[in-house]
């Protein structure tokens, strides 16, 4: 019997961790202007002052987290050699469908010791895990900078950005400072914050815009020329794959995906070198994982509204108007053991959301003065990735 892992030797890469998305890069390419940005915006902790809070903009893998990550370590090194600067203590936390007492929570245990119990998940109000945390951050002293990844998705950002800006001037912290960096790919986001804490953050932005192809270029040329062994990658394919992803999305992420997704294929299929026929068969693998990834940043109840659509367009029903939609996910949400929306003109933003996300294609009818106008949804990407994204994302609730 053949080892089914005889003849592995032959493979195309040198170091195929660069192509990922958690790699961490010694130098950012391409990003000079924001990187400036985001030194103006950390300078005063090297002085001891209180940190500016900081909003990051963009779209999915324009390179606001590698930035941010770079930034904070670069600071961490600097504030250890300034005698006037403060213990600098850096805690992430990414916000996708969480509340204001999980985020609080784990910013608690996140500044725990080891032998310490845990705070618990519930049974406490969030007022106690606020007080928690400050008296924590007061033992420990220092300047306390934490990262609200994806803060877009909290339920209840209001609470949580007008209690950290005012938590020294409240008295509630006295030995301690703290920032806040949002991270979000919603431009909008500062929009739906109320008032008074639009006026409380004073936060200073950043925003970063797509790369384009002669950026991207840049990028994948240096990750190429470390993930792949000498003659196993194209130049013509390198070129293909940041044309392609500049054309879509404009995302560092969706080229890299290319790329080492061409590599897999080239290996599989016994070839020396990646190709542009293997960049363009990898594009709809690509595809299909984008569709995943971009379905998972949805809110739970925006998932279910999109299944629902999905379910009608398989059986045919679609274009639907929302009140048909509405049908099916209160039915998708009770199979889930979910308690559906109750308004349709919640079920009507959803679908705005959608459409305007590029999931679903929306069209307008009028009735005359009998009917009216109303508007149709009907389905922008595969059915089936839809279906698979929302099994995959059950299965790993379970």
């Amino acid at each position: 019997m053949t080892q089914p892992f005889s003849n592995m030797d032959n493979t195309l890469f040198e170091d195929k961790e660069v192509l990922s998305e958690d790699y961490q890069p010694d130098t950012i390419l391409e990003r000079d202007d924001e990187i400036r940005a985001y030194r103006d915006a950390l300078k005063d902790v090297l002085f001891g002052r209180n940190p500016s809070n900081i909003f990051v903009y963009g779209k999915t893998g324009v390179g606001k987290t590698a930035v941010t990550n770079y930034m904070l370590q670069a600071l961490e090194e600097e504030t250890e050699k300034r005698d006037e600067a403060d213990d600098l203590h850096v805690r992430i936390y990414n916000c996708n469908r969480g509340s204001v007492y999980g985020a609080v929570r784990t910013l608690v245990n996140k500044l725990q010791d080891d032998d310490e119990d845990p705070f618990p998940k519930t049974g406490l109000s969030t007022n106690i895990a606020f007080e928690t945390l400050y008296e924590k951050m007061d033992d420990i002293g220092g300047t306390f900078l934490f990262v609200l990844d994806e803060i877009d998705h909290l339920s209840d950002a209001d609470e949580l950005l007008y209690e950290f800006p005012r938590a020294r001037a409240n008295g509630h912290i006295t030995e301690s400072k703290v920032g806040v960096i949002g991270i979000s790919n919603n431009y909008r986001f500062r929009d739906s914050l109320s008032p008074k804490v639009r006026d409380t953050l004073m936060e200073k932005e950043i925003s970063f815009s797509p790369y384009d192809a002669n950026e991207l270029r840049s990028i994948l040329d240096k990750r190429a020329e470390k993930a792949f062994r000498d003659g196993a990658c194209s130049e013509s394919a390198i070129q293909l794959c940041a044309a392609l992803a500049a054309q879509d999305t404009g995302g560092a992420r969706q080229a890299l995906d290319l790329l080492r997704t061409g590599g897999d294929l080239a290996e599989s299929e016994g070839d020396g070198m990646v190709t542009d026929e293997h960049i363009q068969d990898a594009r709809e693998q690509v595809r299909r994982g984008r569709v995943t990834n971009k379905i998972r940043d949805q809110t739970i109840h925006g998932q279910l509204v999109l299944e629902s659509v999905a379910r009608l367009e398989s059986e045919d029903e679609t274009p639907s108007r929302s009140k048909e939609i509405r049908n099916v996910y209160e039915t998708v949400a009770g199979h889930y053991a979910y308690d559906p929306l109750t308004s349709l003109k919640s079920i009507q933003n959803h679908l705005g959301t959608l459409e305007m996300l590029g999931f679903l294609s929306k069209t307008e009818y009028n009735d005359g003065k009998r009917g009216g106008s109303y508007f149709v949804y009907e389905l922008s990407v595969d059915t089936d990735a839809v279906f698979e994204a929302r099994e995959q994302i059950e299965r790993e609730r379970e």
